[in-house]
């Protein structure tokens, strides 16, 4: 009776244990799909600051902004930041669209959460802003790292990374610093602190709203050698009625800047730096 009890003890484990293996492995399926899709960050071609006032562009070297020779043509038109806007201008000979309507001479940008993706064959493009600068961030459709890309490595899944954490919600409109991989610095609204326990001791994550989930940026010693030197992302549901949620480091990923060095990335915060190595989920990638 006893080894009966034993076997079918196993054999619950290791059943909840492949499911939950499984479950991960066809999160990171869809995450790397997600990374080769128009809106990943593996077609990346180019970031590019514009000036104040006119910013040519195309493919030719004496454009303030060059694009890739061979996808568009030497002079395509001019980009004009002005009091916050950008306009773009466009070339009689040249056809610019955006969902399939003509761009000629149009507002493509005035607020972060009003701008316009242009398109010209396999290039996309649209405006971005990093603290008071305005840049132009370009994406080839046809980018030989889509081609390259044959996956990223990952530690063992193991479900004790699966953890059970507290949220404590912060107080109202209090904001954390977070610098960018480009110097720019923003006060983000801090979400709250996960506090969680791993191998005996308590540690704790500062998040930002993320709007449906949280999220976190963190390092710990396997930036030296194993993961992104810059440390990792990683999504947190939102907590229960009771304040709790699960923090699954074996969902933690690579940063956009991992993967090309078009991309300006925010940085752990000091007090999200962890000293005990999190050897779960994405491992590095690259070397930008």
């Amino acid at each position: 009776m006893f080894l009966t009890h034993l076997l079918v003890f196993f054999l619950f484990v290791s059943f909840g244990d492949s499911d939950y293996k499984s479950e991960i492995k066809q999160w990171h399926t869809k995450r790397e799909q997600d990374l080769k899709s128009e809106e990943g960050w593996l077609n990346l071609a180019g970031l590019f600051w514009l000036k104040e006032g006119g910013n040519t562009f195309g493919s030719d070297a004496s454009n303030d902004l060059v694009f890739p020779k061979g996808k568009c043509p030497a002079f395509m038109g001019k980009f004009f930041l002005e009091n916050g806007q950008v306009r773009m201008e466009v070339l009689n000979e040249v056809e610019v669209k955006s969902q399939e309507k003509s761009i000629e001479n149009d507002i493509i940008f005035s607020t972060p959460t009003s701008f316009v993706k242009l398109q010209y064959h396999s290039l996309r493009w649209f405006v971005i802003k990093r603290g008071d600068k305005y840049g132009i961030r370009l994406k080839d459709l046809e980018h030989p790292a889509l081609q390259n890309f044959t996956g990223i490595k990952m530690f063992p899944i193991h479900e004790k990374w699966k953890i059970k954490a507290r949220v404590i919600p912060a107080q109202t409109d209090k904001k954390i610093a977070i610098t960018d991989i480009i110097g720019t610095i923003s006060m983000q609204p801090l979400a709250g602190t996960v506090v969680f326990e791993l191998q005996g001791k308590q540690y704790k994550l500062e998040a930002i709203d993320n709007g449906k989930d949280l999220f976190v940026i963190f390092a710990d010693p396997t930036n030296k050698k194993n993961t992104y030197s810059a440390g990792r992302f990683l999504y947190v549901p939102k907590p229960d009625n009771e304040g709790y949620t699960t923090i699954d480091f074996n969902k933690s990923i690579n940063p956009p800047c991992a993967f090309t060095e078009f991309a300006t990335c925010p940085l752990p915060p000091k007090q999200n730096f962890l000293p005990i190595a999190i050897k779960a989920g994405e491992k590095r990638y690259g070397e930008h």
